[in-house]
C-alpha cells in the first residue's frame, strides 16, 4: 500500500488563520508552517495560482518543514489559460503583452526556479494544473496539454479538469489514457451532484507514482457563487466515510496518494482533513 498523505489546499487561508486554529505565538508566518506541518504531511500551495513563487520563499518553506513533507504547487494562472491581472507579474514583466510568447517562457522559467528548492530538498509533491470550466476536450486541449507536459517535464504533475466532459462516461479511458501518456497524475475531485458543472466522481489512476483527490466540498453554490459560497462546507464523518474504499483502492495503486481539502471556509479544511485521518485510522 502506497503511503497516504493528507492535508489542506492552503495555512495561509485568511479564514483559517482568522479561525484561532493557530494557538498564540505560532500565528507568525514561520509559526504557521510550522504548526501546520505538525499535524499534516502534505500542503498545497494555492497562492502559486495567483502569483508566481519566489525562490526565497521555497527556501523557507523547505526550511520550517520536516525531511518527507510534501508541497504541491499550483501553477499560475497565465500557464493555464486563466485570466491574469497585470499586476499579478513581477513588475519587470508587468509592461508586457500577457499574450507575447517570450514573456510567456520567462514566466516558465521563473516558476520552475521557484520549484527548485522545493525539488532539491524532496519535498515537492507535485505540480497541479488546474484548467478552467471552458478548457473542454478536443485536439485544441489536447495540443496544449502535450505542450505543458514538454515544458513541465521535469516536475511530477497532476491535471485537474473542471469541464465536465473530461470524464464522460464514453471518453473516461481515452482521457485516462491521454495523461497516461504525458505520465500525469489524474487528479480525483469530489463536489456537489446534479448540477451542470458538477465534475464526475471518478477515480482513474494514471501514475503509478502519484494519485490525488482533492475536496472541494458540496456546496449548491458551486460553479455559481461567490469563492465563499462555492468553498463552504464541512464534511460529515458519513460522507467521507463514503470514500474510505476508494482512498484504499488508491492507495494500492500508486507509491504516494495525496488528499487534500478545498473547504477553505474558516477552519473547515483542517476539521474535514483531521476526521479522515480519524477514520483511515481506525481498524
Amino acid at each position: 500500500m502506497g503511503e497516504l498523505r493528507i492535508g489542506t489546499c492552503s495555512w495561509t487561508d485568511k479564514a483559517l488563520v482568522a479561525s484561532g486554529w493557530y494557538p498564540p505565538g505560532r500565528r507568525d508566518a514561520e509559526g504557521r508552517l510550522r504548526h501546520y506541518a505538525e499535524r499534516f504531511s502534505v500542503v498545497e500551495v494555492d497562492a502559486g495560482y495567483y502569483a508566481l513563487p519566489s525562490v526565497r520563499n521555497s527556501v523557507l518553506w523547505s526550511e520550517r518543514t520536516p525531511p518527507g513533507f510534501r508541497f504541491d504547487v499550483k501553477a499560475f494562472s497565465l500557464l493555464t489559460g486563466h485570466p491574469t491581472r497585470k499586476n499579478a507579474l513581477p513588475g519587470d514583466l508587468r509592461d508586457h503583452d500577457l499574450r507575447d510568447p517570450e514573456l510567456i517562457d520567462e514566466v516558465w522559467h521563473r516558476f520552475g526556479a521557484a520549484l527548485r528548492p522545493l525539488r532539491e530538498s524532496g519535498r515537492l509533491g507535485a505540480v497541479l494544473f488546474q484548467f478552467p470550466p471552458w478548457f473542454g476536450p478536443g485536439p485544441r486541449a489536447e495540443a496544449v496539454l502535450h505542450a505543458t507536459g514538454k515544458r513541465a517535464y521535469e516536475w511530477p504533475v497532476a491535471v485537474e479538469f473542471r469541464h465536465p466532459d473530461w470524464w464522460r462516461e464514453d471518453r473516461r479511458e481515452s482521457t485516462a489514457a491521454l495523461l497516461r501518456d504525458l505520465d500525469a497524475t489524474a487528479v480525483a475531485v469530489d463536489t456537489v451532484q446534479g448540477l451542470s458543472t458538477s465534475m464526475p466522481a471518478v477515480t482513474p489512476v494514471t501514475s503509478s507514482k502519484l494519485a490525488v483527490v482533492r475536496f472541494h466540498g458540496r456546496s449548491a453554490a458551486w460553479g455559481t457563487g461567490s469563492k465563499e459560497d462555492r468553498f463552504r462546507h464541512m464534511y460529515t464523518r458519513e460522507e467521507l466515510a463514503g470514500w474510505l474504499p476508494r482512498l484504499r483502492l488508491l492507495a494500492d495503486q500508486a507509491e504516494e496518494l495525496h488528499v487534500l481539502f478545498n473547504n477553505c471556509c474558516g477552519d473547515a479544511a483542517v476539521r474535514s482533513a483531521e476526521t479522515l485521518r480519524g477514520l483511515l485510522e481506525r481498524p
